[in-house]
């Protein structure tokens, strides 16, 4: 049955001594036997609060500090699924918070079908001040984020990746753990493997988790670019495009390059890209307009919306410009933490 299965949630984090505590109470709130959940919090050896936080939580003997003296991602979600014992593994961020049957839900969904490795829900945006608002509702909107259907909860059933997913363990021993050498874009390329090795991604909108957005529009910008660039070196390492709606922003950072040429070739080129110029601005105003709720955050939305189409699309050219033409490794630049 499924309430008979071990659950182990494991938290990479670094530096968040903001939010881990409140990570950390979301699933130990949650409603499934605490008996059976595990909680594994994959420490980039933090400076600041965060290490003695978690400790505070040992003496319910359900959370284990762990050092990750690699400090990034993927060696941090390596560490806790090798440690873990448990039939089903959940990767959760530390700006995240569960919803009391988030557990219990991601559990019962894996009973819909044996083929289904990977289950996921809807992450609620949440903000803390005018700007992380704007942000957490362009990210929540089709046009910003594209079919994201994590972030829009337009779909329920067979998706290609979901945020904080719930695994089953064997999906580890059949595909493997995640790959040490990405700094973003880490659980996309496992999903993607996922998907190759014979499994299928489940999406249930009744699955949801809180999530603090980034809170200033320079730190968006630095994410998305990140996102961006180390799509194309997950398209590098599979030798074929994961998804189309990863081709839009780069595209349409192309588009702009080429406005000015296009006058230079022929006016009515010139005129053709200034009219889509202009449909894409009105669009962007037309959908901030219907989301927002007074003239300074329709203001904020539409400059969200930009920031993420444009930092993408640069992070995504600049990444076949390494990965592609110059045949680089990834600079360090790119590997720095965008909170």
């Amino acid at each position: 049955m499924s309430a008979s299965k071990r659950v182990s949630v494991v938290i990479p984090c670094r530096n968040e001594e903001k939010y881990i505590a409140k990570c950390i109470e979301s699933v130990l709130a949650s409603n499934y036997p605490i008996d059976l959940l595990d909680v594994f919090v994959c420490d980039g050896m933090s400076t600041d609060s965060t290490r003695e936080i978690v400790k505070n939580f040992h003496e319910n003997n359900r959370v284990t500090l762990l050092d990750n003296l690699h400090i990034t991602t993927p060696f941090a979600l390596n560490l806790g699924i090798e440690k873990s014992s448990a039939d089903i593994i959940i990767i959760l961020g530390a700006h995240a918070e569960l919803d009391k049957d988030y557990v219990k839900l991601c559990v019962e969904t894996f009973d819909i079908s044996p083929e289904i490795g990977c289950v996921g829900g809807i992450l609620d945006t949440i903000s803390l001040d005018e700007n992380s608002a704007a942000i957490a509702l362009a990210m929540s909107s089709v046009f910003g984020v594209g079919n994201a259907h994590f972030r829009t909860g337009l779909k329920a059933g067979y998706v290609d990746t979901v945020a904080f997913g719930a695994y089953r363990k064997e999906v580890f021993e059949r595909v493997g753990l995640f790959d040490s050498a990405l700094t973003r874009n880490q659980d996309d390329e496992f999903n993607f493997r996922l998907i190759q090795g014979g499994f299928r991604i489940y999406l249930n909108p009744n699955i949801r988790a809180k999530y603090y957005v980034r809170s200033t529009f320079s730190k968006l910008y630095k994410q998305y670019k990140q996102y961006g660039y180390w799509k194309v070196y997950v398209n590098r390492k599979f030798k074929v495009v994961t998804t189309l709606r990863q081709l839009a922003p780069p595209l349409w950072v192309l588009f702009l390059i080429a406005l000015p040429f296009a006058w230079l070739i022929h006016p009515i080129l010139g005129t053709i890209h200034l009219i889509l110029l202009l449909l894409y601005v009105l669009m962007s105003l037309l959908m901030g307009f219907k989301i927002s709720r007074h003239i300074k955050e329709f203001g904020l939305i539409c400059l969200a919306f930009y920031v993420l189409h444009f930092s993408y699309g640069i992070g995504y050219l600049q990444g076949i410009i390494d990965f592609f033409i110059l045949k680089k490794s990834p600079g360090k630049r790119h590997t720095s933490l965008s909170r």
